[in-house]
This record gives structure tokens, sequence and C-alpha cells, in this order.
């Protein structure tokens, strides 16, 4: 099969800051056709914000594309903040923004994090999804994040020895919870050099091979804050309780079309969590990616990602 490109660059045709705390205010944007099927864009972390080329993976003549930027992510304010930031938080804000934008229903496409935050939408508000699209699935239970945290020293022990050396070696034991004590740290120095490193070490475990590509967008410094900061806020405050939550209430969401895919070699969210979620719902297509890691630009993901939007086109509510 020809392996699908992405589509060509568009920009925004409405753009907007929704209030949905006295705290936080969310970038959203508007993108391909105004009066077609609505699919809303989830982007990962938590933290990582959208870029433009998220837009890309839709045929502008047939989707609205909607993107916006969750808590505490890029052009949403303030930037970085972990307080009024939890998952439940953003599922009700995908629900004030759908009701502020006059859309009855729409598709969900979610990468990493993204999946975890559409798997929690979907059962919360079922009735609202016309189809499921996930990549790089994310359950967000214990054991993943103490993959992230240790676990991944297996494959990339020169990434991980960078990571865990910004921390005195005494306190290596808890790493979490030695990186939310130096991004608090009151000097500046020290938070950047903590919000750098723990985003390099997400960065150089996300593909199967080095892709100096596959971060479409330079960072200032400003995403490598709300990234780390808030991946690790969530991995402390923020497990489903019972962590087997997404799995539990997989029931509520079986009717709906869905397909996950996942790249073979994900070592930032392991394959086994996708064969997980698979196995939990049948009724999804499952495709696994035999020449792929984690980021979603890589070749392989890229194009199943393209077809299944191609595929949900019929799926008009």
């Amino acid at each position: 099969m020809k392996r699908r490109e992405l589509f060509a660059p568009i920009e925004p045709y409405q753009t907007g800051k929704l209030e949905v705390s006295g705290l936080h205010t969310l970038y959203w944007e508007c993108s391909g056709n105004p009066k077609g099927t609505p699919v809303v864009f989830l982007h990962g972390g938590p933290g990582a914000g959208t870029q433009s080329v998220h837009r890309r993976f839709f045929d502008p003549k047939h989707w609205q594309i909607i993107l916006f930027d969750q808590r505490g992510s890029g052009k949403s304010t303030p930037h970085g903040e972990m307080a009024e930031n939890t998952t439940q938080h953003l599922v009700d804000d995908m629900e004030k923004l759908r009701m502020h934008l006059g859309l009855e229903r729409w598709h969900v496409f979610g990468g990493s994090w993204g999946s975890t935050l559409a798997l929690a939408y979907a059962e919360a508000h079922p009735q609202r999804v016309l189809g499921l699209i996930l990549r790089g699935i994310c359950l967000l239970e214990q054991w993943e994040i103490n993959w992230f945290l240790y676990g991944l020293a297996t494959v990339f022990p020169d990434a991980w020895e960078a990571f865990a050396g910004l921390v005195p070696e005494n306190e290596r034991g808890n790493l979490l919870d030695a990186y939310l004590k130096l991004m608090d740290d009151p000097n500046p120095n020290i938070r950047v050099r903590a919000y750098a490193a723990w985003s390099q070490y997400e960065s150089s475990c996300s593909t199967l091979l080095p892709n100096p590509d596959v971060q479409s967008n330079p960072d200032d410094g400003k995403r490598a804050a709300s990234i780390s900061r808030l991946e690790a806020h969530y991995f402390k405050n923020n497990l489903f309780k019972p962590e087997t939550q997404l799995i539990d209430n997989i029931a509520r969401i079986r009717h709906i079309p869905g397909v996950i895919v996942h790249g073979r070699y994900d070592m930032v969210c392991p394959v086994a969590n996708a064969f997980k979620l698979h196995k939990a719902w049948p009724e999804a297509d499952f495709i696994i990616v035999p020449n792929a890691g984690h980021a979603a630009l890589e070749p392989g993901i890229r194009s199943a990602l393209i077809e299944a939007t191609d595929r949900f086109k019929d799926i008009v509510g």
C-alpha cells in the first residue's frame, strides 16, 4: 500500500480564547472546511501544546479541524500552570469548547497523552463522539510511569544517565519527586536545566531512529517547561482511581467506531498498552506499525493516521 503523506499546510480561518476558569484561558483554532465534519485534535504531553503540522493529518476539504492547547500548554494561559489542572478539568474543558463552537458531536483524534484524554472524554460523554482515532496509547497506569522514569534505562542508558544525572545520587530512588523539587527551585537556572533535561530525555527516546525532523518546530524553552512541569505533575497527582479506570469503563464506548495505531518499538508508551486496549475493545481497528517508535510523524504512523482520517470521512453523524 502506498504510504500516505501529510496534507498541504493551511492556516486557521478562526482563532479564539476561551476562559474555562478564573485561572485558565484556552487557545483554540478552526481550520479546513467551516461546514465540514468536526474533528478535535488532542495533543500529547500533557503540556506539549499544538503545532501547525497537526492540522495536516486531515483533508481540509472535508474536515472542520479543531485544535486547542490544554491548560498550561502552548498559547493557553497561564503557561505551565499546575493548579486546577487535572484530567477531569480537561474533560470538562472539551465540553465547554464543543458547546462554545456550537457543535453537537465531533470526532476525537488523540496521541500519547492525547489518547488518554480522548478515552477519558469519550467514556464521560459517549453521546458526543462520532469516532475515535488514537495513537501511541497511554493508559496512565503506575507501571507506565515507572517504565518512563526507570525502565527506559534498559534501552536508552545514555539518555537515562543524562536525565538522572541532574539529580543527586542519593535522590535517584525517587526521580519524580526530585524533578518536581528542581522545577520549583527558586533559582531560575536550575529550573531551566530541569525542564530541558526532562524534555530532552523524552524526545530522544521517541523515535525508532534518531530523526531531527520529528520535532517540526524548534523549542525556545517554553515548550520544554510546560511538558516537563505538567508531565511530572500528572505523574504525581493524576492517576486514575482505580488506575485501570479507562479499561474498566470501556463498555461505554465499544459502540463508537475506533482506530488504534501504535508503533511496534514505541519505548515511551510500550505497545502492551495498545494490546491491552485492543483486547478490551476488539471492535476498534488495531494497527501495529512494524517500523516505528512513538512519534506521530514517523512515516508509518503518519501514514496509518491519515488513512484512518480518510476512512472516517463516511462517519458524519
